[in-house]
């Protein structure tokens, strides 16, 4: 089995994005619905579902965005939300956990869209296993990264630690959403604007700003897949989704962007 690599190389708009994870995660589900009506026998002469959706991993960046994940909610009052749309920056409630947080030009977004069951991982298990992806491919830039007792990953030595990383992850019946911002080259005065999850006084970090030279978010997001596929039970290398199939993709997702 593949991981399904589909990286967008422009910025792409946060409600776009969603719409292309809901494409992948709502073959994923109808999967799963198929599987669960044969073995109750709901349909006993149907054949035998087809072969699971491939594990898949969407990377990009998109323009200025602030997300509000499910612990931000009634949290943020209509006056704050309007001073960080004021900046310039878009700005969206997210299902995922975690609270708010900056993405944007220069950082890695990944969303890995996957079934925990078909690669024998626990919720725990998999922030995890997403931690221990990004500072492996921190440590192939020379980055010394690791994890604190807050979900994420950061840098720096003990007293001034920093975040370079954030993990916000959703599940549906086992299939997962959302996933990691990695500062790569991002503009990390964005971060002073709010109460960066959560956590008073968290100072932010990205590769650039450690010292790191001539790398960009498709090098970086291909080093991190290479790594999760790595460490994916049942996965035995990369697949890039690229061409007409992402193209289509794409397209759908502006539609139905368009229509909500």
């Amino acid at each position: 089995m593949k991981l399904r690599h589909i990286h967008i190389p422009t910025l792409l708009s946060y409600p776009t994005a969603s719409h292309i994870q809901s494409q992948i995660v709502s073959r994923q589900l109808a999967h799963k619905a198929a599987l669960s009506q044969r073995t109750l026998g709901a349909h006993p002469n149907t054949h035998s579902p087809s072969t699971p959706p491939a594990p898949t991993i969407l990377t990009f960046s998109p323009p200025p965005t602030y997300t509000a994940g499910l612990r931000s909610t009634n949290r943020l009052t209509p006056n704050a939300i309007a001073e960080l749309r004021a900046t310039g920056a878009d700005f969206y409630y997210a299902p995922r956990g975690g609270q708010t947080t900056f993405h944007g030009p220069g950082q890695l977004v990944a969303y890995p869209i996957l079934d925990l069951r078909a690669h024998g991982l626990s919720p725990r298990c998999y922030v995890r296993l997403l931690e221990d992806a990004v500072i492996e491919t921190c440590k192939a830039y020379g980055v010394r990264a690791y994890t604190t007792d807050d979900v994420g990953v950061w840098t720096g030595e003990k007293g001034e630690e920093r975040k370079i990383a954030a993990v916000g992850v959703h599940m549906r019946r086992h299939v997962t959403v959302h996933g990691v911002g990695l500062n790569v080259a991002t503009d990390l005065g964005w971060f002073d604007r709010i109460v960066a999850c959560g956590i008073e006084g968290m100072r932010s970090a990205s590769l650039v700003g450690e010292g790191v030279e001539g790398v960009d978010v498709e090098g970086v997001g291909r080093r991190l897949v290479g790594v999760l596929a790595r460490r994916l039970d049942g996965v035995d290398g990369v697949e890039d989704v690229e061409g007409a199939e992402r193209d289509e993709m794409v397209r759908i997702a502006e539609m139905e962007e368009d229509n909500s």
